[in-house]
């Protein structure tokens, strides 16, 4: 057997992938283990004990934080989020279709917010509600701030969904005597759906975790990022790492159930093409 002999470039992104992956997951593993401390076990290693002590002592009434109220924030505000970035995304990514007169601008005034630091939007955002005399909220100006953040990836996937699509099968339904709606809605919908889903969750764990866009605009009641953030200076038990790991573990699940619902559907319109 002939094996083919491996370059020095090859190595050299094995290095670097392994590079990528300890400093993406050792972090994550270290909470993970530190997470199964003992009832008297600290913050560092090594372990005392072994125990499911501290994810038991999440649902009890603690000191300081308020995980319940503050996960249950954060995981509103990525539904509704997760919601307008799709609808405007695939609004936008239609529309774009066609050349019309100013998308070239509109088309880079909605990309800017990427370049533009996020604590400066937040900050700007922040400063605009309080100087119009709203306050500001983790429901409004929050969920403007982390839509700056959302939309841009949702419009750019979807133009990069629409570039690879063929009028072809539009023009064959119009062909037959399907209307516009009945096009959209039986031969575009379902061959971009698995793209919307994709969208949908980035959209939902871009704003679930998003730090610095709610730090001026979540108001007086914090998400889980700000609720962890400031247990970091309070809180000296493994229970901040108990609650590292179930937050890590839900996001996995999350994307877990999207790639499922993804299979689904190309399994399905497998079957019926």
């Amino acid at each position: 057997m002939n094996h083919e002999k491996r370059t020095f470039e090859f190595y050299v992104l094995t290095a670097f992938f392994l590079i990528f992956v300890l400093f993406l997951y050792g972090p994550l593993s270290a909470i993970l283990i530190l997470s199964f401390q003992g009832p008297d076990g600290g913050l560092t290693f090594p372990l005392n004990g072994v125990s499911v002590h501290w994810f038991f002592n999440l649902f009890e009434k603690q000191a300081v934080g308020d995980f319940g109220a503050s996960f249950r924030r954060s995981f509103t505000l990525g539904l509704m989020v997760m919601v307008v970035t799709v609808v405007v995304s695939l609004l936008a990514g239609l529309a774009f279709r066609r050349r019309f007169r100013g998308s070239t601008v509109l088309f880079y005034a909605t990309v800017a917010s990427l370049v533009v630091p996020s604590i400066i939007i937040s900050l700007g955002i922040g400063v605009v509600f309080q100087q119009s005399g709203l306050k500001p909220a983790w429901y409004s100006s929050a969920f403007g701030a982390h839509l700056t953040w959302t939309l841009p990836f949702g419009v750019l996937i979807m133009f990069a969904v629409f570039n690879r699509f063929s009028p072809a099968y539009e023009e064959a339904a119009r062909d037959l005597g399907a209307t516009s709606w009945q096009t959209f809605r039986h031969v575009v919908l379902p061959m971009i759906a698995p793209s919307l889903i994709g969208v949908g969750l980035f959209g939902f764990t871009l704003s679930y975790d998003e730090f610095a866009r709610t730090l001026m605009t979540s108001g007086s009641y914090n998400t889980l990022p700000l609720e962890i953030y400031g247990m970091t200076t309070n809180v000296t038990t493994p229970v901040l790492y108990a609650l590292g790991t179930v937050t890590t573990l839900f996001s996995f699940t999350i994307i877990l159930v999207a790639l499922g619902i993804m299979l689904m559907l190309r399994r399905r319109q497998a079957k019926t093409s």
